[in-house]
């Protein structure tokens, strides 16, 4: 998985590798060749006194060395360069893939995951590529290019390399395979951190609520302690590593200094070669403390390659149409009309379907009300109208057309949806709004804020349409982000209004104003109201019973009162009898 993402990702930015590959095996050449200037100098020029030569091999060396740097600056600057670049855009493809999910497959994954996956996992690949670019390019060059020319040097001493590679490649490999499952639960370890963290500070009103501040404190430590315990797992594995690493690299110049220094009293070989087969010993050592941090990266890079795979290659049970087929225009038509038709709808895995059997039409200028007890399945049923899930059986059009044939852009812009939970972004009452219609005038702003019984407490706040909202929305209380997200849902101006329970946090007064000012506002739309309150659906045109997925009433709220026992019940749970007629 981690070469795919590189090939894929990497491929635009194939001129900027090439260009890396070729400084830095130029910048590699010239390291390599300066011992052997150095080797030169010293059994040419200082040993025989020749000046001259010193001065023609010292700017020889001076020459080499200003191309080595250059070519090192160079590298580093188009490896950074392609290295960014390649996080960036394996970002981007991640926030863009998740944007096609469904509410299913966000569910699945759950969200402290794909915000860890989507920064720190590609944040660990982006570093390997660094790393790569920086140093495994050069390592493998030096490290061979270290070794032809330890034995250009002198072919008896380097026979102690024999013994000493494969001593560090056994070294380095039993390290390495042990650090591969501690870099998979480590990743894991941090999904747990982000998740109660999340939580922690998405409840903190509940928390402190409820006096549940030490508890809290105990499951973010019980989670801090896992990921401090496996990363110090990882941590004295990568401390034996080096020590490791030198204790072989060490003792290996100890037997060149120890049998080269007999070489050369016996007249086998020149000091100035001894030197430069030190330097190329001392190469190969920082070449192969090169390979072991790439090592100690590889490992965590390629399991964060394989969680950001599994978001990558999950496709989404919500597919786009092969050909979408447009909604029909003309006098025939008619905008906003919704049909289920036998609808049935099971999460994967489960025994029993949430819905089954649902009939059901809702038209244009008159309002469908949905009530039932809770987990009866109502908003399940809505969510299948936008598509957030896809029905398992039968089917939902819109005009005539199932959405399952709509392109998804032109599905939800006929849709207007204010969810259970309302939810408003960073940022100002002004940009919340826009979410409805991008370039809305602070005319139709303003209108949708007075529909929505908003517009009094925008005016009061500093700043009115420019006054911040806070993540959530929490600087503003639950009915004030109902009513700001229903004035989001008018200013779109759709063919369906769907309202989730969007009026629970409403007194009664406000709800009641709320519903009348609606009334010319959608009256050429289709309106559908979740709603546990009788007093909010009560003079709905039409309203669906739901019991146990399966609608059990139809009708008007004095119909159902006569034929329905379960909508009789509801209505008496919350109003007597003389209220309710």
């Amino acid at each position: 998985m981690l070469v795919t993402l590189l090939r894929h990702h990497l491929a635009p930015y194939r001129s900027a590798v090439v260009a890396v590959v070729v400084l830095q095996v130029l910048q590699t050449a010239a390291t390599l060749y300066l011992p052997s200037l150095n080797a030169q100098i010293i059994d040419d020029g200082v040993a025989t006194g020749d000046t001259t030569q010193i001065l023609r091999l010292g700017g020889i060396m001076l020459a080499v060395s200003l191309v080595q740097v250059v070519a090192a600056v160079a590298a580093v600057y188009f490896g950074a360069k392609a290295a960014m670049a390649f996080g960036r855009d394996l970002r981007g493809r991640l926030f863009g893939h998740v944007q096609t999910f469904s509410a299913q497959e966000i569910g699945t994954f759950g969200a402290p995951t794909l915000i860890t996956r989507t920064t720190n996992d590609v944040q660990q690949v982006q570093m390997v590529v660094l790393l790569t670019f920086t140093l495994m390019i050069v390592a493998p060059i030096m490290l061979v290019g270290g070794v032809v020319m330890a034995l250009l040097e002198d072919v008896g001493l380097s026979a102690i390399l024999l013994f000493a590679v494969p001593a560090l490649a056994v070294v380095i490999a039993l390290i390495v395979v042990r650090m591969v499952p501690y870099f998979r639960s480590m990743q894991k370890r941090i999904d747990a951190i982000n998740r109660v963290l999340r939580e922690q500070i998405s409840g903190i009103r509940v928390v402190r609520a409820f006096v549940r501040e030490e508890r809290e404190q105990e499951r973010f430590a019980a989670a801090n302690t896992d990921l401090f315990d496996t990363s110090l797992r990882v941590g004295r594995l990568m401390a034996l590593m080096f020590p490791a690493v030198m204790l072989v690299l060490n003792l290996t110049s100890v037997a060149v200094l120890w049998f080269g220094g007999q070489r050369v009293d016996a007249g086998e070989m020149e000091i100035g070669a001894l030197t430069a087969y030190l330097s190329y010993i001392a190469y190969i050592l920082v070449a192969v403390m090169m390979s072991t941090m790439m090592f100690v990266m590889f490992p965590r890079a390629v399991v964060s390659a394989e969680r950001i795979g599994e978001v990558l290659t999950t496709t989404t049970t919500v597919e786009p149409p092969a050909a979408p087929v447009p909604l029909p225009s003309g006098p025939t038509s008619r905008p906003g009309l919704v049909e289920l038709r036998g609808v049935e709808f099971r999460y994967p895995g489960a025994e029993q379907a949430v819905l089954h059997g649902v009939d059901l039409v809702a038209e244009p200028g008159r309002t469908t009300a949905i009530i039932g007890s809770t987990g009866s399945g109502k908003t399940t049923l809505l969510n299948l109208v936008p598509r957030l899930f896809d029905v398992t059986g039968g089917a939902l059009l819109i005009d005539g057309v199932d959405v399952r044939e709509l392109d998804a852009d032109v599905l939800w812009s006929q849709i207007g949806l204010v969810p259970q939970k309302p939810y408003l972004f960073s940022g100002t009452v002004r940009t919340n709004l826009e979410f409805g219609r991008p370039g809305a005038s602070d005319d139709e702003l303003w209108h949708a804020l007075e529909v929505a019984q908003a517009r009094g407490f925008v005016e009061e706040l500093t700043g009115g349409l420019d006054a911040p909202i806070a993540q959530g929305g929490t600087n503003v209380s639950g009915g004030q982000r109902q009513r700001l997200a229903i004035a989001r849902a008018l200013v779109r101006r759709p063919h369906v209004y769907l309202f989730d329970d969007s009026f629970s946090a409403l007194d009664y007064a406000t709800d009641a104003a709320l519903r009348a000012a609606l009334v010319p506002e959608t009256r050429d739309a289709t309106v559908i109201v979740v709603a546990q309150r009788v007093a909010t659906i009560r003079h709905a045109d039409r309203i669906v019973v739901l019991e146990e997925g399966a609608v059990v009433g139809v009708g008007t709220h004095a119909e159902l009162l006569e034929s329905s026992e379960t909508y009789r019940e509801i209505v008496y749970s919350q109003v007597s009898a003389e209220e309710a007629a």
